[in-house]
Formats: structure tokens, sequence, C-alpha cells
């Protein structure tokens, strides 16, 4: 049974409604409210926990009420937590409910991804340069490091996240984050790769052009589509359920920065089909890991409203 705990500052007006509406679910637990004592902005504090299987609810009702937007709620897990039989009980009452996620906290995640301060640049920079690295000495755990490194899947689940929510903005500063950032990551990386060129400090194999790592990676083929789909799943779930393990497995299975960094070396090195071909690999990963995120995000909250709507109670509204 897993518990959030939330605090509100409330308008002096609209505090009688929301202790009404917090007293009237069984899954709120421990409600304190303390009128007056809050400042910046002024207003009552209101403190609760709630079994996390209801707390879509009960947030939906606080945002109805506008306390995001005239006052504030403040959202924290509770990491342990000794319960009592009212708790036990309310969370026998929610049954399977009681696992959904909480959508405020997973766009929450979501939003946090999608801030593009001018590290999210240069971590995509540095993630060019170290696939360069590892393509021209064949070394695929270079290649893994430069999939850690890179942080384009934030933008990523942004777009989809805006694309679900019909939020233009959030859509449009993915896209040009997305644009500008590899960009400016293939421009770098080139200039990388022709100073490797000039110098000769590519690996004997490659210059040999034996490159099974630039290869893998300029050749799209159905399983490009079918791993970018694959990942793009297992990364909205692993955000939904803030398993960050499996978001780490996303990371090193979606050929983003690689395609990439494989643009710039196949150009340094006047490779031009090879570019091309990586130029269409990062392309389907991006769009197929868009579309598919969007969808993920959608199946993921009509599954859970079809499981909460089956298991209300008959005499609830």
């Amino acid at each position: 049974m897993d518990l959030l705990h939330i605090r509100v500052v409330s308008p002096p007006d609209l505090t009688g409604r929301a202790v009404a509406l917090l007293s009237a679910d069984q899954s709120v637990l421990n409600l304190v409210v303390q009128p007056g004592v809050v400042r910046h902005p002024d207003g009552d504090a209101v403190a609760f926990d709630v079994l996390t299987g209801a707390a879509n609810e009960i947030l939906r009702g606080l945002r109805d009420l506008e306390l995001d937007r005239r006052g504030s709620i403040a959202i924290e897990p509770v990491d342990v937590h000794f319960s009592g039989e009212l708790a036990e009980a309310a969370a026998r009452q929610l049954g399977p409910v009681g696992g959904a996620p909480v959508w405020e906290q997973v766009e929450a995640r979501i939003r946090a991804e999608g801030r593009y301060a001018p590290s999210f640049f240069l971590y995509l920079v540095i993630a060019g340069m170290i696939g360069a690295v590892g393509i021209v000495t064949n070394s695929q755990i270079l290649i893994v490091a430069a999939m850690v490194v890179g942080p384009e899947y934030g933008a990523i689940v942004g777009i989809a996240l805006g694309i679900d929510r019909r939020d233009g903005l959030r859509i449009r500063r993915g896209l040009r984050a997305l644009v500008l950032g590899f960009l400016l990551a293939i421009a770098v990386t080139l200039l990388f790769a022709l100073m490797i060129n000039a110098f000769g400090l590519e690996s004997k194999a490659f210059r040999l052009g034996v490159r099974p790592v630039s290869n893998l990676i300029n050749s799209p083929n159905f399983f490009s589509f079918a791993v970018a789909a694959l990942a793009g799943i297992v990364g909205i779930v692993s955000l939904t359920e803030a398993r960050t393990s499996a978001l780490l497995g996303v990371f090193i299975s979606v050929t983003t920065i690689p395609a990439a960094a494989d643009i710039s070396v196949s150009i340094a090195f006047g490779a031009w089909s090879e570019a091309g071909g990586s130029l269409v690999q990062l392309l389907v990963n991006i769009v197929v890991l868009v579309v598919v995120g969007t969808l993920a995000l959608r199946v993921q909250r009509a599954v859970w409203r079809r499981i909460r709507l089956r298991n209300r109670p008959a005499d609830t509204p």
C-alpha cells in the first residue's frame, strides 16, 4: 500500500470546499488544516496523506477548485509508513485501482526531462563526440556510453506529451531543441571527425574499411523500427512507474546519438551513402519514438480509466 503526502496552500474562501472534498473520501488520511498560517502566497495550510490509487481523483478535484492556480499543491512520496485499520480498509476498497499511476507525477517527470538548458546541448555534443570515437575505433562500449550520455529522449517524450495534451508550445519547444541540438552535435562532431581523419587517428581496421559498428548504424532495416517501437513503449511505461533501471535500458537501445555521430564521421571520411543511411536511421528512431510514446500514453490512460470505471462502487456517481 503506497501513500502520497500532499500539501496545499488554499485561499480562505476555498478551504471549506477543499476540506469537504477531502473529508468525504475514505482514501484520504491524516488530514490537517491550519487556517491563516501560510505566507507567500497567503492562505490556509491543508496537509493530508492519500492512497496512491486514489490520488488522481483527489488531485483532479483540487484542480477543479483552482487550488493549483490560486494557491499551490505539492506532492511528496511517503517512503515508509505504518498504517492503521482505516488505511488498510481503504486500500482493499480501491482494489486494482490501487496500482494506478498518478498522472500529475508522471507528467511532472516528463516536464522535468523536457527542460532545454545549455547543458542539454552540451550533453548532445559530448555524446556525439564519444560516439564518433566509438565508430572510428570500432568500440561498441563507447557507443553505449554515448547513448547513455545523450539527453535527447527527454525532448522526444516531451513532444509525445505535447501531442497527447494538444500542447502546441511544448511540441514546438521539443522539436526546436531536437533540431538545433542535433545540428549542433553533428557540426561539432564533424569538425572532430575531420581532425581525426587529418591526423590519421582512426583505427587501422576502420582505415581498411572494416567498420562493423558504423555499418550497423548506417543500415536501417526492420529491426531499427522494431527496437525503436519497443523502446518507446518501455520508455513511457518506465516513466509512468518511475523505474529508472528500465529507462536506462531505453537510452542504450535507441540509435539516435550513434546515428548523428555516424553522419559526421561518414562525411568526414567521404562516405556519403553511409551518411545518408545514418540520417534515415536518426529520423526513423525519432519519429517512431514520438509516435509510439504518444500512443503508449493514451493507451495507458484509457486502460486505467477503464479499470477505474469497472471497479467503481455502485453507489459512486
